[in-house]
């Protein structure tokens, strides 16, 4: 089992160009795929699902081979938040397991709803959708618990490896490369110039340009001067722990919001009450503003509550905001587009994506 393991990784890590341009394609079919059968939201979320959990396992093997080979290291430096969120995985294992079982239930969860709808009744599937907030509650809670910072998304680092730095294998060639070795030396005299007394001198374009490494050298030093504030902290120190309990109750609102919000909508059989809606984004804004106000030099804390700015627009897709508002005017814009060509292609996206938004919960939850 383990020289299997072996070999697919070393495969992987030969073929990382391709596979990655394989995932990105297939993750674009998936959403092509719903209307056009039946069941196909199901099928579209399933290879989403698991071309998710298999990323999020080459991604492991990746960084294995990239801390154990420096030739596959980027030459950018990486992201602040894989800084962050790498340093806290390889330091602390419960952060790690908790961290990717959280990534795993966020793959799946879409697809767990799925199922449920079409084996169980509506009472059933909205117990079992509390149930699984209230799991994702507890784990994000322990991971506060861990880090006593600021819960950052996704809470394990995204790939950042470059596919153009993996060399391939040694073994292999390609057909359509010239060996530098003869671009190496200059091209021969023509023959009706070698009986001259005086050979001419080349001329620049019949020569290859001498070898240098200036370029190569500007722009190392360049990179290697342009540092801020975050570029030379520790990665731990990039968010900086809750202080006042201000802070703790906070973060404790923002981990808090989705349960609440599901028991809402659980005990709300009809769906037609918006107390669930408002609730949920008077906690939001609540959460908000008790938030400290982080540094300009905290860049990565900056971006997270960024992040969780921009999840506000969510709330264009649910409850009465989305019946009354912005359903009518996707429906509107999906008519209008109907009676001109390639237009049409995206009112026949609208009208096959409007009836997941009505019907599952995890299409609009953040």
């Amino acid at each position: 089992m383990s020289s299997a393991l072996a070999r697919y990784e070393s495969f992987l890590i030969q073929n990382v160009s391709t596979i990655s341009s394989l995932e990105s394609t297939l993750r674009s079919v998936t959403w092509l795929l719903p209307g056009r059968f039946k069941d196909a939201e199901l099928v579209s979320e399933a290879l989403s699902a698991s071309l998710n959990a298999l990323s999020l396992y080459h991604d492991t093997l990746l960084s294995r081979a990239t801390e154990s080979e420096p030739k596959y290291k980027s030459l950018l430096p990486p992201s602040l938040h894989s800084r962050f969120t790498r340093t806290w995985a390889d330091t602390h294992g419960r952060y790690r397991w908790i961290a990717r079982n959280l990534e795993l239930i966020r793959f799946v969860e879409l697809l767990l709803e799925m199922a449920l709808r079409r084996k169980v009744t509506a009472k059933n599937r909205w117990r079992a959708i509390v149930v699984l907030e209230a799991v994702k509650a507890v784990l994000k809670f322990i991971l506060l618990n861990i880090t006593r910072r600021p819960l950052v998304s996704p809470p394990i680092p995204e790939r950042d490896i470059d596919p153009e730095n993996v060399p391939p294998s040694s073994t292999h060639s390609s057909p359509t490369l010239v060996s530098s070795s003869l671009g190496s030396s200059p091209p021969a005299t023509p023959e009706h110039l070698r009986n001259n007394h005086e050979p001419l001198p080349p001329h620049p374009l019949l020569t290859a340009p001498p070898p240098t490494n200036k370029t190569t050298v500007i722009e190392d030093f360049l990179i290697s001067k342009v540092l801020t504030t975050s570029s030379v902290k520790h990665p731990m120190s990039l968010i900086k722990p809750l202080l006042s309990p201000r802070e703790w109750v906070a973060e404790s609102i923002y981990i808090l919001r989705p349960l609440i919000y599901v028991l809402l909508l659980s005990s709300d059989r009809e769906r037609k009450s918006s107390r669930p809606l408002v609730v949920s984004l008077v906690l939001e804004l609540l959460s908000r503003n008790l938030r400290r106000t982080p540094s300009h030099s905290s860049t990565l804390e900056r971006q997270e509550y960024a992040r969780r700015d921009r999840d506000l627009l969510w709330y264009l897709l649910r409850g009465s905001i989305w019946e009354t508002w912005t359903r009518p005017k996707l429906e509107a814009l999906a008519d209008s587009s109907a009676q001109w060509p390639l237009l049409n292609i995206l009112g026949s996206f609208l009208r096959d994506w409007m009836p997941l938004i009505d019907e599952y919960y995890y299409y609009t939850s953040t």
